[in-house]
């Protein structure tokens, strides 16, 4: 009786959403090996996107994600997206992993359906672009969980197959790239889902994801505005600059419309950012890499910081005969403040 009540348990452990996420994609990947396998060369329009009749069967820009077409990407599905799925759902809890879920899948494969007419307008082939894509598969969520994982733990290192050792935040530039090769093979479907997943995760999660910040007295804040999580972190410095001017205007487009939604200001040199929802050690990890910044920059333009060493130091003293007054003392950001706690108790002045 213990060892069958161990399955039980485990079972009974894992949140709600990803239970049924991953039973459903289970019933599904198993459906369609079973009508494969009766007819191998049907076409299973109604479970997977194909870009030619998915608009008479609308719930596969939904349900096509629930469907794996071999046994290696079933398991390695199921290897890696269950075990994500579980820890941001304990995170942010189950309606906003519904939503994310929802966003990360229907929003790549709807690009995907239009980017796929665009291109048979261009090329008039029906054969290829409209009934010879079939999207299906995770690929899409998958690195939305990468990008999810870049925005709560950045610094974070992994061990992939034993022995290579990466950061988080390489990782998912690291898939964008396997994706971008992939495709410029010829191998469009569906590998394409993995460019359109990052860019619809990203967005999602810097403007629209509902956050309820315990610092800030339960106030209801939208995204995460932080320097950490820009588009242009993303990039090589290269590319900052015409990618800040594309992005601040699309985004001044987007606040006239109202498109995205208000929330309180994301200051950070004031202090006034909103946390990320993840307990202690999420919040570690990004004030770690704030605070790495702050100091690289600092490094960087030493002009530009305050005075230190001892010659320095001793002449910034006041004079015994007459001591000079105070005027703009400028107080120090939570940023700051975590760099000088690492450099030690600064001397008391007289």
């Amino acid at each position: 009786m213990a060892i069958l009540s161990t399955p039980l348990q485990y079972i009974n452990s894992v949140p709600p959403v990803t239970r049924f996420f991953t039973a459903a994609t289970l019933a599904s990947s198993t459906l369609y090996f079973w009508i494969r396998w009766t007819n191998p060369s049907a076409l299973v329009p109604y479970l997977i996107m194909v870009p030619g009749t998915s608009l008479f069967f609308p719930w596969t820009f939904a349900t096509s994600a629930l469907v794996e077409i071999s046994v290696i990407e079933l398991i390695v599905t199921l290897l890696v997206v269950p075990a994500s799925l579980s820890y941001f759902e304990r995170l942010w809890g189950t309606v906003e992993t519904v939503k994310f879920i929802v966003v990360c899948v229907t929003g790549p494969n709807i690009i995907a359906f239009a980017f796929n007419w665009i291109e048979f307008v261009a090329t008039r082939d029906t054969e290829l672009f409209l009934y010879g894509m079939e999207y299906h598969g995770q690929m899409a969520l998958f690195i939305s969980l990468l990008v999810a994982f870049t925005q709560v733990i950045p610094e974070h290192q992994v061990q992939i197959l034993g022995f290579i050792k990466v950061r988080v935040k390489r990782l998912p530039m690291a898939y964008l790239t396997f994706s971008t090769i992939m495709t410029l093979f010829g191998l469009q479907c569906p590998y394409i889902l993995i460019q359109f997943g990052w860019f619809v995760s990203w967005i999602y999660l810097r403007f629209y994801k509902r956050n309820v910040s315990d610092t800030l007295g339960g106030v209801v804040t939208y995204g995460d505005r932080s320097e950490t999580f820009t588009l242009t972190s993303w990039f090589p410095p290269f590319l900052h600059t015409p990618l800040s001017v594309l992005g601040n205007t699309i985004y001044k487009l987007a606040t006239r419309f109202h498109l995205i939604p208000t929330s309180v200001p994301h200051d950070i040199e004031s202090g006034s950012y909103s946390q990320v929802p993840g307990g202690a050690r999420a919040e570690a990890e990004r004030r770690r890499a704030l605070a790495l910044k702050a100091l690289d920059q600092r490094l960087a333009n030493p002009s530009s910081g305050s005075p230190s060493g001892p010659s320095q130091a001793q002449s910034s003293r006041p004079s015994t005969a007459a001591p000079a007054p105070v005027q703009n003392e400028r107080k120090l950001s939570p940023v700051e403040m975590d760099v000088a706690d690492t450099s030690g108790p600064d001397e008391e002045r007289r």
